[in-house]
């Protein structure tokens, strides 16, 4: 049997990964289109969660938090019917390539066998439970990196892509897919699936490119550019993505796997230098900037450019990915309301003026990390 979730007649939501960066940005997206309803917020809190990231959502009487973590059986069943949850928004995933390169174990346990464990209990709560089949939606958000790399002239990734994941994380993020649709195929779970292309904006975890070049260059240290840095990604804004996935959940077809992109390609190596562009230019047209950020590039009479550093080139770099968002816009009327510079702007302006939130993460040990990982590759 197949249902869209705009048949069910109250959404109550389990998000996890809802402390990470995108998890966190659709909380709060979600419950300011719908201040009532119920959103549990599930999140293990390793690295890359952050419970700051949802400061201000208790006031909605429906939000709550949960740590615990998916590969947790007995709690993910208590929570959901505990609240009587009837989708699922599953975030919760390891995504960093790089660890993946360096330690593919936890990509496998979280963003394989964890998906498979919330499949698994979706599967025993919505159609064999003690009230039969109940409507309810599994929505499951990947990535454009499952579909492998593009040449410079070839087509946009669309939705009927071969995969051919080129790196542990890619893969076990493949992985994850073709369960989804497996549950669904198999046992009649209704299910969507999203794949998007890179996101940025508020919260992002800051050993990702757009917001590592930021706090580096309020750190006056290299800015690491990956071999010659023309490695093209399409960019899409958090808020843009949460808008997506709302919409799938309002109005996608069951079964269906849609892509979320920004039609927005760029290289590496020209955001790093639009960033530097942008803070530079807010630096001397602000000199609050220069007094609250004494070690930046520019307190230090740098511009953010010169600390541009190219190093040894990571393996298995994908040379291009680049997303064809044709079907959701053609079919649900979705398309990308943020325009790069002005997303990139915001995103910029956010972390000048919340400089407490990266600050307790960029600790010590952490920083420690970012100089290894980087300065272990330069050329």
């Amino acid at each position: 049997m197949s249902v869209t979730t705009d048949s069910i007649v109250e959404k109550r939501l389990l998000v996890t990964g809802a402390a990470g960066f995108i998890g966190a940005n659709f909380c709060h997206y979600w419950l300011q289109q719908h201040p009532r309803a119920t959103l549990i917020a599930l999140d293990a809190l390793t690295y890359a969660g952050n419970r700051h990231n949802l400061e201000g959502l208790e006031q909605h009487s429906g939000f709550r938090f949960v740590q615990g973590d998916i590969n947790d059986a007995l709690l993910v069943e208590r929570v959901m019917t505990d609240h009587h949850l009837n989708v699922i928004v599953h975030f919760a995933a390891e995504s960093h390539v790089d660890r993946s390169i360096h330690d593919p174990d936890a990509f496998i346990q979280t963003n394989i066998l964890g998906t498979h464990n919330l499949l698994r209990i979706a599967r025993a709560v919505w159609l064999d439970g003690p009230q039969g089949w109940i409507p309810h939606r599994f929505h499951h958000i990947s990535t454009d990196e499952v579909y492998g790399t593009l040449g410079p002239q070839d087509p946009a990734f669309h939705e009927e892509t071969p995969y051919a994941p080129n790196s542990p994380y890619a893969a076990s993020k493949a992985g994850a897919d073709h369960l989804v649709r497996a549950y669904r195929h198999t046992y009649g779970l209704s299910t969507t699936t999203s794949n998007c292309s890179n996101n940025y904006g508020p919260y992002h975890f800051p050993e990702k490119l757009i917001p590592l070049i930021i706090v580096n260059i309020l750190h006056n240290k290299p800015l690491p550019i990956y071999g010659d840095g023309r490695q093209i990604r399409d960019w899409l804004y958090v808020e843009d993505h949460c808008r997506g996935i709302a919409t799938i959940l309002e109005q996608g077809r069951e079964g269906e796997s849609y892509n979320i992109g920004g039609c927005n390609e760029w290289a590496n190596i020209d955001i790093v230098r639009l960033i530097g562009e942008i803070m530079d230019e807010l630096f001397a047209e602000d000199p609050r900037w220069l007094q609250a950020f004494p070690h930046s590039a520019a307190a230090q009479g740098r511009k953010s450019a010169d600390l541009i550093q190219h190093v040894r080139d990571r393996p298995g770099h994908d040379r291009r990915y680049a997303i064809d968002a044709t079907k959701i816009t053609r079919e649900l009327g979705f398309k990308p309301a943020v325009d790069f510079p002005t997303g990139i702007r915001q995103t910029i302006r956010w972390y000048l003026e919340h400089p407490q939130w990266w600050q307790k993460i960029m600790d010590g040990s952490y920083r420690e990390w970012l100089d290894v990982q980087y300065g272990a590759l330069k050329a």
